[in-house]
Order: C-alpha cells, then sequence, then structure tokens
C-alpha cells in the first residue's frame, strides 16, 4: 500500500494544490488535503497543504496504513469531527509528533462517494479551543460539503483518479467465468457450460485473477462483484 502525492506527477493539468490553499484562506483553516484509496490496491493518493517535513514524516512511517481520520472516515457517509477519535490509540500514534511540524489534531473529514467504487476524503485543520471550533465547524459545514464535492469532481474530470483507481478492464469470457464461479459452478462444471476445457477455464480466471490484484478466485470474485463487473448470486 503506498502514499502518492498526486501533486508531484508530471503533466497533472489541475489546480487541486491552489484550491486546497484558497479553501483554507476563504473559510479559515490552517491546513487542507484531499485523498482518496484505490479499491484494488488500497494505495492511498492525493493532496494537501501541509508543510513537505510533515508529509515527508507522515508517509516514512506508514501513517496512511492505519490513520483513523482516513481509515474511520471511509466507512463514514457523514462528516467525521476528529474529537471523535482522540481516545483511539491509532490517531494518538499519528498525532504524537503533529504540533512540533505546526500540524493540530483540531479537524474534520468530509467523505465523498465517487463512481470507481472510491471515496474522497477531503479534511481541514484549525488550531482553536473547543467553543470557537463548536461554533466555527457550524458555520462552515455546508460550504465545506460543497467544496469536497467540487474537489472530488474536478480531480475526476483532470483524469486524475481514473488512471491511479485504474478500473481493471476483463474481458468479456474472463467476466463470464466469474460470474459462473459467482453462481457456485466448478471450473469443471464452467467448460461444459461454455464449451472449453476446464484448462482454459483456469487461463481465464489466472488472467482475471492478475488484473484484479487478486491471490485467489474467491478473492477475484469479491473484488469483481465490489466493482460491479459481476452480480451476486
Amino acid at each position: 500500500m503506498k502514499l502518492i502525492d498526486l501533486s508531484a506527477i508530471d503533466n497533472i493539468e489541475n489546480h487541486a494544490d491552489a484550491y486546497l490553499r484558497e479553501l483554507c484562506d476563504r473559510l479559515g483553516f490552517d491546513f487542507a488535503s484531499y485523498a482518496t484509496s484505490n479499491p484494488i490496491t488500497g494505495d492511498v493518493q492525493g493532496y494537501a497543504t501541509y508543510p513537505d517535513a510533515w508529509k515527508l514524516h507522515y508517509g516514512q512511517r506508514g501513517f496512511h496504513q492505519f490513520d483513523p481520520t482516513l481509515t474511520k472516515s471511509v466507512k463514514s457517509v457523514a462528516p467525521v469531527d476528529w474529537s471523535r477519535l482522540r481516545c483511539d490509540e491509532k490517531f494518538k500514534t499519528v498525532f504524537r509528533d503533529a504540533s512540533d511540524f505546526g500540524i493540530t489534531d483540531r479537524g474534520l473529514t468530509v467523505p465523498i462517494r465517487g463512481p470507481y467504487g472510491e471515496c474522497g476524503l477531503l479534511s481541514v485543520t484549525r488550531d482553536c479551543k473547543d467553543r470557537e471550533w463548536d461554533a466555527f465547524k457550524d458555520y462552515v459545514m455546508g460550504e465545506l460539503q460543497v467544496a469536497a464535492v467540487h474537489m472530488h469532481d474536478n480531480v475526476l474530470r483532470s483524469g486524475v483518479l481514473p488512471k491511479t483507481l485504474y478500473r481493471p478492464s476483463l474481458s468479456t469470457r474472463e467476466v463470464e467465468i466469474l460470474q459462473w464461479v459467482a453462481a457456485g459452478k466448478s471450473q469443471q462444471d464452467i467448460g461444459d457450460i461454455l464449451s472449453i476445457s476446464h484448462r482454459t477455464v483456469e487461463v481465464h480466471l489466472r488472467s482475471g485473477r492478475e488484473k484484479l490484484g487478486a491471490l485467489t478466485t474467491v478473492q477475484a470474485v469479491g473484488r469483481a462483484i465490489g466493482l460491479g463487473l459481476v452480480q451476486p448470486e
């Protein structure tokens, strides 16, 4: 599982970094970030206005693999106030040294569901007292949710996410065979149904597993279902 800074990729024609900085200036946040994860590989990619030193510290320690502001927010349909996460040991691990880089653990993450099975996460931080934060987040929440949708939509339009998320292109035969596996058919059954040898079935299954990044056929079927390529039986 890699952490990919999209702003470091050459020839990306978008203004995501500038948009995040403008968002901070306009709404009064210290820092902002946008991230999404590949539903196949689990790679996390995105943009952030955080200091380079913090981004290096974060990436070298693999925080993206267990950071609750990502892992828990991606499972939520509503904005996640980081104050809910402060008792989480993983949250404490991530933010233990954050203040040394000028980063507060006071923040909010807005999840956005997308068409590729991904979940875009717009996160913002602001160093302030509890009472100020409660009033402030209520005041900006509407604009922040609109900003999250705008950000995700524009990154999609840029072509960056479709390339980095990579929706596997399975052949018609590979999808057909995975569909039969999902229906509980054995390789021999599938060979008989499709009038091909069971070895040919295995060739297509192996190819499908490789394209889906799966170690087993069961895992491949699960991922194909998750991507909408195969219908669950």
